[in-house]
Parts: structure tokens; sequence; C-alpha cells
């Protein structure tokens, strides 16, 4: 069966969904959806329908699928009301603003025997799945910490990610996709505990920095940072374990895995002298002792996504975005909402 698409929706995503879907076998773009027809203009030559309602879409066109490319606080009655017209649905992240939501607009999709799916693209990041691949590998050993990174000097957030009512903020926007990835590369273990600090640093209304510690059970710390307000950046990635550290500077994939030629603890311990005073821990490592190895090559598409939300819809694949995972995610993001009012670390179970 072939995935006849509607879209509601066309600002950004909308049209970088139209784009992207298009490339995958099996995918039909039928309709367009937006209140503001402005953002239409330009794709009426490709014979798409066009609507100014999500009501008369669902109601009128032929179609089996929707993505809802919408702002945040309006996923959970699109959804609703997708599902009770018999209507496939891909929900653009997050799917929902808190684990109450998601949980009416599951069971609408019980009710209604339909397919939904959310699209966390960010799965298929090259700079992810890279070192996903060297920490479950154990291509650094034992790795004991993690560094998520995110900083742009930027500053203010955009449309409608500026206002708390329509779901804004960082958290929602970019902090589900880092959570994401974290429960990813953790798979199999267990989350212990969330400690967040999240603030508006220049933005009126909602967060534009947090940093996010989770504790797993395997002993790992799994930090993320993400501000809009950085004039200098940290590494995208940072991991080490007891036989490397990778790190990669940007979503460019320019970093390596630094690794030792010798146990650090078998060369002489000597005191140096520094600009910072003498010390023996902290003296400059002798040269060659400390090598770059390149990042291993990792193959990954985006429209991986749609390929297997056709294979899945058709019964082929299991679902990769499971909805369950999804919750999960959601109910982390609200552990670190609460941590970061009484700041204390939430225990989560």
């Amino acid at each position: 069966m072939k995935v006849k698409l509607g879209i509601v929706g066309f600002g950004g995503m909308g049209k970088w969904h139209e784009k992207n879907a298009i490339r995958v076998k099996d995918v039909e773009i039928i309709a367009i959806c937006d209140i503001n027809l402005d953002k239409i203009v330009g794709v009426e030559e490709k014979g798409y329908d066009i609507y100014e309602s999500a009501d008369d879409m669902f109601a009128k066109a032929d179609i089996n699928t929707v993505l809802l490319t919408v702002p945040n606080h309006l996923h959970k009655e699109l959804t609703i009301k997708a599902a009770n017209a018999g209507l496939n649905i891909i929900d653009e992240k997050p799917a929902a603003l808190n684990v109450k939501e998601f949980d009416e607009m599951m069971a609408a999709v019980q009710e209604n025997k339909v397919f939904f799916t959310v699209h966390q693209n960010r799965r298929w990041d090259r700079d992810f799945r890279i070192v996903k691949k060297l920490v479950q590998e154990k291509e650094l050993g034992e790795v004991f910490t993690i560094e998520s990174n995110l900083h742009t000097a930027n500053g203010r957030i955009h449309e409608w990610h500026l206002y708390k009512k329509y779901g804004g903020g960082m958290m929602y926007d970019w902090g589900v996709h880092l959570i994401d990835q974290a429960m990813q590369m953790m798979e199999g273990a267990k989350l212990l505990s969330v400690f967040a600090d999240i603030k508006s640093i220049i933005n009126d209304e909602v967060d534009d920095y947090f940093n996010v510690a989770l504790k797993f059970d395997n002993g790992i710390t799994y930090h993320i940072e993400l501000g809009t307000y950085f004039l200098k950046y940290q590494p995208r990635w940072l991991a080490a374990g007891d036989r490397g550290t990778v790190y990669i500077n940007t979503f460019a994939c320019d970093g390596g895995i630094a690794r030792t030629s010798e146990l650090l603890n078998k060369l002489p311990a000597q005191i140096a002298e520094t600009v910072a005073g003498p010390t023996r821990q902290f003296a400059p490592q002798p040269a060659g002792v400390l090598y770059d190895d390149p990042l291993p090559e990792v193959e990954t598409e985006w429209t991986d996504f749609y390929k297997n939300v056709v294979a899945a819809i058709n019964g082929q694949e299991e679902q990769l975005i499971k909805n369950s995972e999804v919750r999960e995610v959601l109910s982390i993001m609200e552990a670190a909402f609460e941590s970061s009012e009484t700041n204390q670390a939430v225990l989560f179970s």
C-alpha cells in the first residue's frame, strides 16, 4: 500500500518534509494544508490539493496518512481528529506537551486502530551515529561520561517558539531530540535519576538554556547542554572511556579518537613546573604518548525514517520510533522541568 500523504502545516519543517518524503518509494504527497496560504506559494504547480483547514483535508482529501508539522500546542487536538478520521499519523516532535496529553492521543490512536509515529530524525544524524557506534561497540573501553553539547550565538528564538502558550522553548524544540539520542545510546541501561538546570537567558518567556544530567545504572553520567547564547562553543560531543576519548566538534563530524600509547599510570611520577605551579597529575604528557585515531565511517540517511514508516504501515517491519520510547522521553522532560524548579534530582522509574 502506498502512503498517500497530507501535510498539515507548511512552514519550515513542512517544506523540509515535502522535499524529502517525495524521494521515498511508495510515498505520494496528495495534499498540503496551512491556515496561511502565502506559505504554499510555489508548490501549487506540483498538483497537490490545497487546503486552509485541517478538518477539510481530513474529510475530503484522498489520503491515508497525515503528517502534522504544526506548533506544539496543536499536536494533541489534530492527532485525535486525524485518528477519529481513520488516518495514519506521523507527528513532528515533540508528540505532545506532556505525558497526559500523549496518553490521550494514544487512546484515540488505539481506539481507531491507526498507525502513529513521531519524526525523531536526529536518530539518523551522522555525528550521533558515530558516537553511538563507538560507545556500544566498546571502542572507547568502559565509558564513564558522555557530553552532548549544542551551542550557538544566535540568541533569540524564532517565530512561535518564542511563546510558552504554543509550546515554545528549546527543551521542546531540541531537548526532545537530545534526550531521545541519550536513551538510544544507553539502550539496555536503566535511567536512575535526572538533574536539570533550565533557564531563560535572553528570551523572555521560554527556556533558551538547559543542562541535564542523566545518571544510568551502568555507571555512565550523560550530560546534555544546550544554549542559544554561547559566544564560544564546546565540542558537539565528548565521550571518555578507559581506552580512549572521542571528540566531535560540529555536525560536520570534524574530530577524532584520542588514545594513549601506554597507560599513563606507568609513566614516571615526577613533578613538573607549569604555569599553574608544580604538579604531577596534570603535567604535560611526553611527546608521542597521546595520539589521534580517525573517526569511523558511518553511513546514514534521513529518508530511512520514511522508508520504515512505509514498511511498518504495510506490516513488513517494526516501526523504529516506538510509541513507548516517545512516552519515555516526554516523562524525562517532565522530570527535567521538575528538577529545575525544585533544584533537586528526580529519581526516575
